[in-house]
């Protein structure tokens, strides 16, 4: 029963972020996600854009920020093959490739981190349950894609 609130949560905030026509938000994320729970979201959670995604190599356009979570999660895109900027005069990347904006949430609600990926024709979702420092996957991944 307690997965059900949980989920209900999750599905609110990721259709939250359905309204795309202005932009995307700028990227969030708790400062109580740190260390290795931080480094393992990001590692899955780029992982799973990827496979989605495709193309790597592709520019990646996040908001600066220097949470623990954005630092892992730039390094695990790197990884993956792209090129992530976050200066905001770098319209394209190498080789004229168009930059993609990608914006991330990360929300601590009952117990687990609720992180969401978005650009304007992917959202990605997955609930971790953080103990100890260490971050599990507590729900399969939720995806949208968009026209």
């Amino acid at each position: 029963m307690r997965r059900f609130p949980t989920a209900l949560i999750f599905i609110a905030l990721s259709l939250s972020a359905c309204h795309t026509s202005e932009g995307l938000t700028e990227s969030i994320g708790p400062s109580d996600i740190t260390g290795p729970a931080a480094s393992t979201i990001a590692g899955d959670m780029a992982a799973r854009y990827a496979e989605q995604a495709g193309s790597t190599g592709a520019t990646i356009r996040l908001h600066s920020e220097a949470s623990d979570f954005a630092v892992a999660f730039e390094a695990a895109l790197k990884g993956w093959g792209y090129v992530v900027v976050t200066d905001d005069k770098q319209i394209k990347g190498p080789n004229n490739t168009e930059r993609v904006e990608l914006a991330y949430s990360l929300v601590s609600i009952d117990g687990q981190v609720l992180a969401r990926l978005s650009t304007d024709t992917l959202e990605l979702g997955r609930a971790y349950t953080v103990t100890n420092s260490v971050a599990t996957p507590a729900s399969p991944l939720s995806l949208m894609k968009r026209n």
